[in-house]
């Protein structure tokens, strides 16, 4: 049975949340350099010039966006087949999330997730996995209200800002 998200509701109106389209390309990448953070980031920090959001591994057809009225871009949730094996179509990966700082605490992460999840329902998956720093509390906290569940570890599997850190693997089931 696919665990229930517990979090609250998203607040309704205040932004929508919509496929990505390639002329969001600017304001995606714009975003990505605004929120990069060794809290969840494995690479480096980008420096110019900077590579485009996306490009031949990386489509907007795997991408949604969350948008207020006025078209702002207030973040994004990649969404991906995990491996190209046909044993392995059945699952979903969420591959990337982001929110703006100035739209954080507004529902926007949490509509994104769930967004996410009705679309691999919609593509036929009956699970959903990702992956998250262990020391991404906040993340992993929205994940957990979301039913997602802490699947495996792989304990200092990054060496972030001069730490160890685990990569943590969560994953829930979807209705079908």
């Amino acid at each position: 049975m696919p665990a229930e998200p517990t979090g609250p509701a998203p607040r309704a109106g205040a932004f929508t949340v919509r496929p990505a389209l390639l002329s969001d390309d600017a304001a995606l990448g714009g975003l990505d350099r605004a929120t990069w953070s060794p809290l969840h980031a494995v690479t480096p920090r980008p420096q110019p010039p900077y590579e485009p959001f996306f490009d031949e591994a990386h489509h907007a057809r795997d991408v949604l966006v969350a948008e207020d009225a006025d078209g702002t871009v207030l973040g994004y949730i990649r969404l991906v087949a995990p491996t190209p094996l046909e044993c392995n179509r059945h699952v979903r990966q969420i591959q990337g999330l982001a929110v703006a700082g100035e739209a954080r605490g507004r529902g926007v992460g949490r509509a994104l997730l769930r967004a996410a999840c009705d679309e691999a329902v919609r593509q036929g998956a009956v699970r959903i996995t990702l992956r998250v720093l262990g020391h991404n509390a906040p993340a992993r906290a929205l994940y957990a209200s979301e039913g997602f569940a802490v699947e495996g570890v792989l304990p200092g599997e990054f060496h972030l800002d001069g730490r160890y850190v685990d990569d943590v693997l969560m994953g829930r089931a979807l209705p079908r």
